[in-house]
């Protein structure tokens, strides 16, 4: 794991900062709480100023001023375009494909990106173990143009094949989602706690793009089931000064989830 002695920051603000790294300049994000929702917030603070924040409560165009303790906190409105509710956001927003960016997590996540989030063990029916399921998630993988996966890094977490697709991502890799009748969308890139992985443009298939600091691409390969590329893997870039001095002294200065 990365020692956080040897470093300035933690790794929580480091994954935050890199998922915020990942949004551009007016896009449309559907964020959920905690690190998608610092990492927006980042990102509206420093190099994409016009990227719009849509939260699942109901909230469009949110211009934050104080960290929302989740999406259905009252401080997640202020300066909204509408405020609204579920049903409006996941039907005029989502489904009607003005979504560019969604952040998705789960409890497993395979080689090409599908997510796991209702249970462990072949049979759904007398599961191992029960998870809380979809909520939105399927929504968002199956809808928005691209989604952020975020996960924490662990051999059983990233297996060849998830026990069950609850939000689906390439599928079967190549043009499997296409043929599902899924026609945007799908996984951009995996932040995990050990580091960054993306997908081939053709093929669809998992490749190391950079470790965490502390680290090593074996050490990635090595806490990953699936069959890991890591031959272009470079060191993740860490967090500038002002990335952190705008992390801490504006969006979570209260540390809220930056504990």
């Amino acid at each position: 794991m990365i020692s956080m002695a040897a470093t300035k920051y933690s790794l929580m603000e480091l994954m935050t900062v890199i998922s915020a790294r990942e949004v551009a300049d007016g896009e449309v994000v559907f964020a959920g709480t905690g690190l998608p929702m610092l990492g927006v917030m980042l990102a509206q603070k420093t190099h994409a100023p016009g990227c719009i924040i849509i939260f699942e409560a109901g909230t469009v165009a949110s211009r934050l001023a104080h960290l929302p303790m989740s999406v259905g906190d009252p401080r997640a409105m202020r300066g909204a375009a509408t405020a609204a509710g579920l049903n409006e956001v996941f039907t005029f927003v989502l489904q009607a494909g003005r979504v560019d960016v969604g952040f998705l997590s789960g409890a497993q996540v395979d080689r090409f990106g599908n997510i796991n989030s209702t249970s462990i063990g072949a049979d759904p029916r007398h599961p191992v173990v029960r998870f809380s399921g979809s909520g939105g998630a399927c929504d968002i993988a199956c809808l928005a143009k691209r989604t952020i996966i975020i996960a924490k890094h662990e051999k059983r977490r990233f297996p060849e094949k998830v026990d069950y697709v609850t939000s689906p991502g390439w599928l079967e890799g190549g043009r499997s989602r296409q043929a599902a009748g899924l026609v945007r969308g799908g996984p951009d890139v995996i932040v995990t706690t050990m580091g960054v992985i993306r997908f081939r443009v053709d093929t669809k298939s998992p490749y190391l793009a950079s470790f965490h600091p502390g680290l090593t691409p074996r050490g990635v390969a090595e806490e990953t089931e699936f069959a890991l590329d890591i031959g272009e893997a470079v060191e993740t870039a860490p967090p500038s000064a002002e990335e952190l001095r705008i992390l801490r002294d504006i969006v979570d200065p209260e540390r809220v989830f930056l504990k």
